[in-house]
């Protein structure tokens, strides 16, 4: 019961909020992009749904992992769309993002718990990064966060924490979890955000940030130094590079579009509308790219994942 009143709280903000997205967030105009959706990618077995899918990301197997929130918040599929593990029992009030570390490990942003987890690929806890009880934490606070939004990895193994709805930052620690450093405040300049939501990190280690409000996505080196921004992309939900085209996609939620960006900044094209059916979207709040090229995108009012191929 208690998971269902939050979830139905943030879901109902998002909602008023949204309201007024169109305005506020205009679409950037792009080409079409030449992707086709796959039509009942996903096979879950009878009695199990998913929820709202808030977070998407691909291991290197190019196995799908789904955070949710419904009664499993934890799935993962091969690039099939088979089921491989669902896990049940997740310390988490409301799922946000999901990424794949290096390693393997699978790391949980608990939106609505102000933490963050460390899974193994098996669902065991190995590191977790929160106040006592599971409290926000203040724009100062090395190790607690307020609603935090996703991570990123470097090459040498430190992450990055986006914080996120509550605070205005990004936080940088070691491998092992040990702080390094944080950069934001709130506002509209550069090394400012106005909602803190997602992270990119290219082949040279530079950090694409999405600040979502600000529709603009900024850039920074590894120690936080501005080096960047590209503006005017409608609201920047969702974020995904692709190294071998050294490119990104993104999530434009407020007009239910995903934009594809090369290295520059510079607008690829696009692909989706606002719609329930296949290829529509509703939404759309995380992606995912694997090894072949493939598009996944997960969606929070459409309680789904689909998956997006390159048109033949």
């Amino acid at each position: 019961m208690t998971k269902r009143l939050l979830t139905s709280a943030a879901v109902l903000s998002v909602l008023l909020s949204g309201r007024t997205f169109a305005q506020t967030h205009p679409a950037p105009s792009a080409p079409p992009l030449a992707y086709r959706p796959v039509e009942n990618w996903a096979k879950l077995p009878d009695g199990l749904n998913l929820g709202e899918c808030s977070g998407v990301a691909v291991d290197k197997s190019d196995n799908v992992w789904v955070f949710n929130r419904g009664s499993h918040p934890v799935i993962e599929f091969d690039r099939n769309g088979k089921m491989l593990q669902a896990w049940n029992d997740v310390p988490v009030k409301s799922s946000h993002g999901i990424r794949v570390d290096p390693d393997g490990n699978i790391w949980l942003i608990d939106v609505a718990g102000h933490k963050v987890l460390k899974m193994s690929p098996s669902g065991h806890v190995l590191t977790v990064l929160s106040a006592v009880g599971g409290a926000p934490g203040d724009q100062n606070a090395k190790y607690a966060f307020n609603r935090p939004t996703n991570a990123g990895f470097a090459p040498d193994g430190s992450f990055f924490i986006t914080d996120g709805y509550g605070n205005s930052r990004v936080a940088k620690y070691t491998k092992d979890g040990e702080y390094i450093t944080q950069w934001g405040s709130k506002g509209t300049g550069d090394s400012q955000f106005n909602i803190v939501h997602d992270i990119a990190i290219d082949n040279s280690g530079k950090l694409y940030i999405n600040d979502r409000e600000n529709d603009r996505i900024q850039i920074f080196d590894q120690s936080g130094k501005f080096l960047g921004k590209w503006s005017n992309l409608g609201a920047a939900w969702g974020l995904a590079y692709v190294p071998r085209e050294n490119a990104f996609f993104m999530s434009d939620g407020a007009n239910d579009q995903i934009i594809k960006l090369d290295a520059n900044g510079k607008i690829l094209g696009k692909l989706g509308s606002h719609g329930k059916g296949p290829g529509k979207l509703h939404y759309p709040h995380s992606l995912a790219v694997d090894s072949t090229g493939a598009l996944y995108v997960a969606e929070i009012l459409n309680w789904r994942v689909q998956k997006f191929v390159p048109a033949e």
